[in-house]
């Protein structure tokens, strides 16, 4: 080896030098060698920790919190005028206005929710709006895009800022990138507009609950236009014939206008839960034996002999599955069944949409539960498998059953609703996970 004109050569015991012999006097060291590689592998280090400090800021950077809607969360469709509707409208979540009382077209539209004129529960959803909308406009711009139409565009989490009009001809993706709280926040200063037929395409784990439209004027949607986040106008929403939201049409001075549209107020995914035993690592195999110093002289910092983890104790073991993620969804399922009688005699009606039938089920699959009573709705709790898994006090909801990370076999779902008189009903729906491989858990 050559090292600044003079030559080495690796031996053992120590390095031969081509006039002579290093040595420790006690044991032979390559001195210059040892001291060379170990500079090298810290400036390495140090390399690596500022590369992963500088990733991390930039992160941290673009990372947006969630806008807070407050009372608005609970509306599909909010004006500050009216709420006027033409033809077959279905909102699921509550419609109101404040300060004005004209809620007009319901029926034939459907509310799946409560309608709210004027009053103090619209009237705090729009105090609330207005605050959504400030926080909203006050986050600083990330990507300035005016003047350009978001037709054919790809776009990650950040805010994006237009400083006047913005159309969408044809679709927008908008890409978390495996993140499902990545925030998309638009600040547009004038108006909003969609071409007939276009869309807005969620991937990877984006959420329309974490997507918010601040327009500074109004929004028009056109005909057929599938669009996806909370639409917070200053001034008013128009959905023309056709038009289908995930999301919220809300406006704080003007008026909201359907036409045939279907609106689903937008809800977030359930965090994931694993189930994970409360002792790991069995208390008669401790991971450093008491007789052992924690780092002793002579002794290496983990013994040979006693494991860390012992490869008989599996850190999360077989029997213990993990959870499935449930996530409250807000696509309509067809087919129902239904039991019970609404009176202050008998239980609920329930009516479960979208459960599996006799097949097995090879993957996900999702619950829209619809539940009414004369008496009104105290609860409604679903099960899985005897688990809670799903609370609700509304009369309409949905359940996003991950059914691909459950185990195989068979498998309970128990719905149970509860009316102002203490009655209850009592629905129960079988599924088979189909025999197939399930990824274990992850555990390092």
């Amino acid at each position: 080896m050559t090292s600044n004109g003079t030559s080495y050569t690796l031996a053992l015991g120590g390095v031969h030098h081509a006039d002579g012999y290093i040595s420790t006097g006690h044991a032979h060291t390559p001195r210059r060698l040892v001291g060379g590689a170990a500079a090298t592998l810290r400036g390495l280090g140090l390399l690596i920790l500022a590369l992963l400090a500088a990733l991390a800021l930039a992160s941290s950077a673009r990372a947006q919190a969630p806008v807070f809607l407050g009372a608005a969360d609970d509306f599909g469709v909010l004006g500050a005028s009216t709420v006027t509707n033409t033809g077959l409208t279905e909102v699921t979540g509550d419609v109101g206005v404040s300060p004005g009382t004209a809620v007009t077209g319901f029926p034939p539209g459907i509310v799946n929710g409560t309608i709210y004129s004027a009053g103090a529960v619209a009237a705090q959803a729009q105090s609330d709006l207005t605050a959504a909308y400030n926080d909203a406009e006050g986050r600083a711009c990330q990507v300035d895009l005016t003047g350009q139409d978001l037709g054919g565009m790809t776009l990650t989490d950040g805010v994006y800022c237009f400083s006047s009009s913005v159309g969408l001809t044809g679709t927008l993706t908008l890409d978390a990138q495996g993140d499902p709280n990545a925030v998309f926040i638009f600040q547009i200063g004038s108006t909003l507009t969609t071409a007939s037929a276009s869309s807005v395409n969620l991937i990877n784990g984006a959420q329309s609950c974490m997507v918010v439209w601040q327009v500074g004027s109004s929004a028009t949607l056109g005909t057929t236009t599938a669009f996806s986040g909370n639409v917070l106008a200053l001034t008013s929403n128009t959905a023309t014939t056709g038009v289908t939201v995930d999301g919220r049409l809300l406006a704080q001075n003007g008026a909201v206008t359907l036409d045939s549209n279907t609106v689903t107020r937008a809800q977030c995914a359930a965090v994931p839960v694993v189930s994970v035993p409360v002792s790991v690592v069995p208390p008669s195999v401790p991971v450093v034996p008491p007789s052992v110093p924690v780092v002793p002289a002579s002794v290496p910092v983990v013994p040979a002999s006693v494991p860390v983890v012992p490869a008989s104790v599996p850190v999360v073991p077989a029997s213990v599955p993990v959870l499935p993620v449930f996530l409250p969804v807000s696509v309509p399922v067809s087919a129902a069944t239904s039991s019970g009688t609404a009176n202050d005699e008998a239980g609920p009606v329930v009516n479960v949409h979208g459960a599996p039938g006799a097949s097995c089920v090879p993957g996900d699959f999702r619950l829209r539960i619809l539940v009414r009573d004369a008496s009104g709705i105290r609860r409604v709790d679903v099960f899985l498998d005897g688990r809670l898994v799903e609370r609700s006090t509304r009369r309409q909801f949905y359940v996003w059953i991950r059914a691909e990370r459950l185990l195989a076999g068979r498998h309970t779902l128990r719905v149970v609703a509860h009316d102002r008189e203490g009655n209850q009903t009592v629905q129960t729906r079988g599924f088979t996970r189909c025999n197939r491989p399930v990824s274990p858990p992850f555990t390092g």
